[in-house]
């Protein structure tokens, strides 16, 4: 799967690009003439490591004047042409933009650092190269990208003050949250990523070695692995963030099974300068994709907005609209909040009483999909994973529903999960579930998370917290929500010992639910 994936990617971008510098190509002197123009350099980065880039000029630059610049990293095992048809755009609209591909990938020299101080000290190393070299102006510099490039512009904008506005489009703030959430190893994220690396980068020995224990589940080096997530992620730097200044929009995806929204949401509510959080439907970076190739598309319009207003000054009206733009997975409609805590303003709780035991190690039927490709339906044609919840084996999996709603449960936000588990084993590993369940019984997969345990005294109930991956889904009038239990998703590495059993119970002195927010009406 990785090997098709980065060739088709690449094959996209490169036959975008081409579509979008023909009518060029064609257009005769005078056409070409008033074009931006494209260079493609070699940029000395950290230590004189050659970072391969391309420069595009706006039309006509030259003299004295001076353009706002901004810098574009690449994403991870991505060409640096991934750009080039935005890049024109914005160099049409009076930006000097300079994408770079990171260290370690395809023709760039070093190895693969994962986001660490060398790829930081990179992207002010080209922000040296564009003052220098073109006609940017150094009281107006802003930075971009998607995936690996807006995490490298976050981290940067914490140690670079120069960098007054970043659009971070499908990122992450917190690279443990993201793929070790309820310290559970995303396993098919780290292989998709590890995969792509090899295929197209050179990993350097620490990276080698941080995925070889994470996949391994090697517990001796967990301390070591948060360490170095924590030294990669921007929500450790926020006080830097914030002190420097700069304009932080941030956008991402709901399905995204890589970078999941929760720890964008949190890191947001944190930022204390002008900012902005757009989620829309779709998985890691398909809500930006068609922007890539030069097609009309929402979250690109958004960030050359952003830009406008906080890099040009232009009174575009984007400071007076809500920060907080939300497109519905159900609708497909925009909605607009003051901030994320009044996103779910409402809350509605699903008793989850009784107790259910199961046993651990058997797939219930109950799952999160595929990585990519299951979200990406769900954005495209409303096909997100499905389960016939009547159907579920009650051996392998706990299940609780609701009423039936007389009107729409409009789900926005944060589903938590409390509840007391007893395990007969020291470790597990159990995955939560939220189902729109419709009269015939076919649920619709709403969220879901995953939670892994350790060190636990078999026999002895302990509690549970757990956020489900926020979300926007509205639920139809007739139809119910379930909340399903299991042990066993794809998505996920569990530390389930063979025969383990897991039980859930409501103690009347901390009855167990889960919460679901609801948008007010």
């Amino acid at each position: 799967m990785r090997a098709p994936l980065s060739l088709a990617v690449s094959a996209a971008l490169v036959a975008g690009t081409a579509l979008g510098l023909a009518p060029a190509a064609h257009a005769g002197e005078s056409a070409a003439a008033s074009a931006p123009s494209v260079r493609f350099v070699d940029i000395a980065g950290d230590g004189g490591t050659v970072l391969k880039a391309n420069v595009v000029t706006p039309a006509g630059a030259g003299g004295s004047a001076r353009f706002p610049v901004i810098v574009l990293p690449t994403s991870w095992a991505v060409p640096q042409i991934e750009y080039l048809a935005q890049a024109q755009k914005l160099a049409d609209s009076g930006y000097v933009v300079v994408s770079y591909n990171s260290r370690g990938f395809w023709q760039s020299g070093g190895e693969i650092e994962t986001a660490g101080p060398r790829d930081v000290a990179d992207a002010s190393k080209v922000i040296d190269w564009a003052l220098a070299n073109t006609p940017a102006d150094p009281a107006k510099v802003g930075m971009a990208g998607v995936s690996y490039g807006a995490g490298i512009s976050l981290l940067a904008a914490a140690h670079d003050k120069r960098i007054k506005a970043v659009a971070a489009l499908s990122g992450w703030a917190d690279l443990i949250e993201s793929i070790y959430s309820g310290r559970t190893q995303h396993l098919q994220a780290a292989a998709l990523l590890g995969g792509a690396g090899f295929l197209t980068g050179r990993p350097g020995p620490e990276l080698k070695s941080i995925l070889s224990d994470f996949l391994s589940s090697n517990l001796a080096k967990e301390g070591e692995m948060i360490a170095w997530g924590e030294k990669r992620s921007p929500a450790t730097y926020l006080d830097r963030i914030n002190a420097n200044g700069a304009a932080i929009m941030l956008g991402n995806a709901w399905g995204d099974t890589i970078f999941p929204p929760n720890q964008y949401a949190s890191f947001y509510e944190k930022l204390r300068g002008p900012k902005r959080l757009e989620f829309r439907p779709g998985d890691h970076a398909t809500a930006e994709a068609t922007g890539l190739l030069g097609l009309p598309n929402d979250t690109w319009t958004s960030a050359h907005r952003w830009f406008d207003h906080h890099l040009k000054g232009v009174d575009n009206g984007i400071d007076r609209e809500q920060p907080v733009q939300l497109k519905s997975r159900s609708t497909g409609g925009y909605e607009g909040y003051p901030d994320w805590k009044s996103v779910g303003a409402n809350e509605r709780k699903i008793s989850l009483g009784g107790s259910q035991r199961i046993w651990a190690n058997i797939d219930s039927g109950a799952n999160g999909g595929v990585v990519l490709l299951s979200n990406l339906l769900d954005q495209l044609v409303k096909a997100p994973p499905v389960a016939s919840i009547p159907l579920l084996p009650r051996s392998f999996a706990g299940v609780w529903q609701s009423e039936r709603y007389d009107a729409p449960q409009r789900v926005r936000g944060t589903a938590k999960l409390h509840t007391t588990v007893t395990s007969t084993k020291e470790s597990g590993t159990l995955v939560a579930y939220l189902y729109d369940v419709g009269p015939l019984g076919l649920g619709k997969l709403v969220s879901n998370a995953p939670y892994t345990f350790h060190g636990k005294t078999p026999g002895t109930p302990f509690p549970v917290d757990l956020e489900l991956f926020s979300t926007a889904y509205d639920v139809p009038a007739g139809h119910r929500l379930a909340v399903v239990v299991d042990t066993v998703d794809p998505l996920y590495i569990e530390h389930n010992p063979t025969g383990a059993q897991l039980t859930f119970s409501s103690p009347a002195a901390d009855p167990s639910y889960l919460s679901v927010p609801l948008r007010a009406e």
